[in-house]
């Protein structure tokens, strides 16, 4: 048995750094870079001349924006089904720490092998960016079930948010870094991906370092069956959960408010290009792309603050109150959104906004789960409900924001059905206040 000492600076040093290293590919990939290099690549040939935006995909015709929706949905759907077996036979082995390896080095290497997407092999430049995925949400998995091992109770908001602000400061700095390369030196957009895989790959050895192997051997050497056992483990922990009326009915506020949330960061730019008015011409399509880059930065560097905002916040009124603060700023940024922005100038708002409470719900989430888990060894069982919960909540709000924004024919509309969410998860809250646990 490795039992881990709570509190130790050390390794929650290298526990933290391993936000640092992974945040670069939500950034850079799936937010900042990639979309828009994907974009291009899609719609015009080497020559630079514009195709359209249908590509052919396994004998399909398809809008390329709908396929990279599509594509990103079903890597999603590949964690929801493998994670929680794969956690499950971490937790009775004891060596989710390999785990996390194994999904780090699948994320961070298949980010590098985007540096030979194009349109001509859609179908096998898409793998790469299906096994990112993989990578990336799979070893969040193990590394949010460290948790509640290296940080007591007192001291988990303060630690979550110190992960969540080292990742937006790191991830921000190598994206400053891509777009000076891009901007300044005129290296191809695709490098951007090796940096994001090196980047990654690089700074979670400070994290493998600090990280202890096993924390569990009591099962050493029972070899066999090791899937059966992960199911095994899921049913406990879903038994356990039932038991628990207060933990169950947080995940079940979680899944509604943290759809409205993935919606809105899976949306956001894609929003701000079709419902903003930038002008007309090659220079306002310039202007839209460097301010939409711009909003990017401030939601990250906002979203430092946010993350110790609510985390200090935590600590004057409670847990649960301040989710539900969060969730109102949420409903607010949603209907100033609907309403009012029409404008860059507009939308630079809601990005402060949205940066100043992105980092502190999704930290003080994380951390509030983890205090409603019972004295357990199954932390990477448990953790994998959690995400998911967050998985198929980004796939539901993202399918149904789409599905209303063409129903309605535009996205705006599509924003009042994420007010609806916060709400929901809104009222799940409001029974816990009455429990002196976190309220």
């Amino acid at each position: 048995m490795n039992i881990i000492e709570k509190d130790n600076p050390k390794t929650i040093k290298a526990w933290t750094f391993y936000d640092w290293a992974n945040s670069v590919f939500p950034l850079v990939i799936t937010s900042a870079i990639f979309p828009n290099f994907y974009d291009y690549v899609t719609t015009h040939d080497e020559s630079k001349n514009f195709l359209g935006h249908t590509v052919s995909f396994l004998g399909f015709e398809s809008e390329n924006q709908n396929l990279y929706s599509f594509v990103y949905a079903f890597a999603l759907a590949i964690v929801v089904v493998i994670t929680p077996v794969l956690s499950g036979v971490a937790d009775y082995l004891g060596n989710k720490k390999r785990f996390l390896q194994f999904f780090c080095y699948l994320g961070s290497l298949s980010c590098m092998c985007l540096f030979f997407f194009n349109r001509a092999h859609l179908e096998l430049s898409f793998i790469p960016f299906i096994t990112a995925t993989i990578g990336f949400w799979g070893s969040l998995v193990y590394y949010n079930s460290y948790l509640p091992q290296i940080a007591s109770e007192q001291n988990q908001d303060k630690v979550s948010a110190k992960g969540f602000a080292r990742g937006y400061f790191g991830s921000s700095l190598l994206l400053i870094l891509c777009l000076v390369s891009i901007m300044v030196f005129h290296i191809p957009a695709k490098y951007s991906f090796l940096f994001v895989g090196i980047w990654w790959m690089g700074f979670a050895q400070i994290t493998f370092k600090g990280l202890p192997s096993k924390l569990n051997v009591e099962h050493e050497g029972e070899k066999q069956g090791l899937l059966s056992k992960g199911f095994k483990e899921l049913k406990n922990v879903w038994a356990q959960i039932k038991l628990m009326p207060e933990l169950k009915r947080f995940l079940s506020s979680y899944f509604f408010y943290n759809m409205g949330v993935q919606t809105v960061m899976v949306v956001a730019v894609l929003f701000a290009r079709n419902e903003i008015d930038w002008g007309i011409g090659e220079e306002a399509e310039k202007t839209k792309t460097t301010s939409l880059i711009v909003s990017i930065l401030i939601i990250q560097f906002v979203g430092i603050a946010g993350s110790y905002l609510f985390s200090w916040l935590s600590t004057i009124i409670g847990n649960i109150k301040s989710l539900m603060i969060a969730i109102f700023i949420w409903i607010f940024i949603c209907g100033f959104t609907y309403l009012i922005v029409r404008t860059p100038f507009h939308f630079y708002i809601v990005a402060f906004l949205v940066g100043l409470v992105m980092g502190g719900i999704q930290a003080l989430s994380r951390s509030t789960y983890s205090k409603y888990l019972p004295l357990t060894k199954d932390h990477t069982s448990f953790f994998s409900f959690y995400d998911v919960i967050e998985k198929l909540g980004m796939i539901l709000g993202t399918v149904l924001f789409g599905t209303i924004s063409q129903v309605m024919g535009g996205m705006r509309p599509s924003v009042l059905s994420l007010i609806v969410f916060f709400i929901i998860g809104l009222l799940l809250l409001i029974p816990l206040l009455k429990k002196k646990k976190l309220a």
